[in-house]
């Protein structure tokens, strides 16, 4: 087994993938380095104890009290909030994580649903089901206003790929003073909001869940959204108040929804949800990608070479001094 590896890739595969590949491309972008695929727990053990750098979906209090020469920890995921990060940072541990790699996914994802309510595609899909010829009204995207809650990367892609559909976008971000990719840019305060809601046809949220976020859609944000506005949810389930999104779409309060994710989750089989034809749901999956591996061993291996110059590394989210 290898001793003293530069980089090991943890067993654990993320959504799905297995780890192999990615221990693969990681070899090819540092050629120099050694890079090790932990297979057992017993390897991860001994190779976690002996990186320099560890990537994967996580690591717990007790690999990291061995780990004397860890100084970069690589997470697979975007969301952190499973890591020990006291620790980390009591180890002088620096942390990265793979925000960026999945927002073409997930911005295309969210226009396929904007398209799908304008030109009722669901329609046609539940008239194809019943061999029924019978022709049915649509709408037109363009001239349309898209408010995009959260201008971190998702959102950026998001905008960037609304340029041609002659649409007007308003942008959501905690500093609006910053501007942004969108036609307007306002703060997270309640009456900048809820004037986006109003004269918005399309919300999506592509915001992280957080203190100031949860709950962000309850049922006032649905009294002010317009009668034909569609909600696009790419974020967390927790942004959306469940029960007020189920009211609204039932007494057609808004038009409809499309949600990647929501709260509970997974959806319970008998959730009211399902029942309603002006919301369509998918598992989670707006951000899959068969570019995963490879847009995370970029940043994963940029950072290595970082780490050797010293500099600030792609994606950090903690940076303790002794790291």
């Amino acid at each position: 087994m290898t001793t003293n590896p530069d980089v090991v890739v943890l067993r654990e595969g993320t959504e799905g993938l297995s780890m192999e590949p990615y221990a693969e491309l990681l070899r090819e972008r540092l050629p120099d380095r050694t890079v090790a695929l932990a297979r057992t727990p017993k390897q991860e053990r001994e190779l976690v104890a002996e990186a320099r750098v560890v990537t994967g979906i996580g690591i717990d209090e007790e690999q990291l009290a061995r780990a004397e020469r860890l100084e970069l920890f690589a997470c697979t995921f975007a969301g952190t909030d499973h890591l020990p990060m006291d620790a980390l940072e009591e180890h002088g541990v620096a942390v990265t994580n793979a925000g960026g790699i999945h927002a073409p996914g997930i911005a295309e994802q969210a226009i396929g649903n904007m398209l799908t309510f304008t030109r009722r595609l669901h329609e046609g899909w539940r008239r194809k089901q019943r061999s029924e010829w019978r022709h049915f009204q649509s709408h037109e995207f363009t001239d349309s206003t898209v408010t995009v809650v959260g201008l971190g990367s998702i959102g950026e892609a998001l905008v960037q790929r609304l340029q041609g559909f002659e649409v007007d976008t308003i942008g959501v971000r905690y500093t609006p003073e910053k501007g942004g990719p969108t036609d307007e840019v306002v703060g997270f305060d309640e009456d900048a909001i809820h004037d986006a809601l109003s004269r918005s046809e399309y919300v999506v949220l592509a915001c992280p869940l957080n203190d100031l976020t949860r709950g962000l859609v309850g049922e006032d944000e649905f009294a002010t959204m317009r009668p034909d506005a569609v909600l696009v949810n790419t974020a967390r389930g927790g942004i959306v108040d469940t029960d007020a999104l189920v009211s609204a779409l039932r007494w057609n309060k808004i038009r409809g929804a499309a949600l990647d994710v929501t709260d509970p989750e997974p959806l319970p089989a008998d959730h009211p949800l399902w029942d309603l034809e002006n919301c369509l749901i998918t598992p989670h999956t707006g951000g899959h990608t068969p570019k995963h591996w490879d847009r995370l061993a970029d940043i994963v291996a940029e950072n290595v070479d970082r780490l050797d110059a010293g500099d600030e590394l792609v994606n950090q989210l903690l940076a303790p001094e002794s790291a």
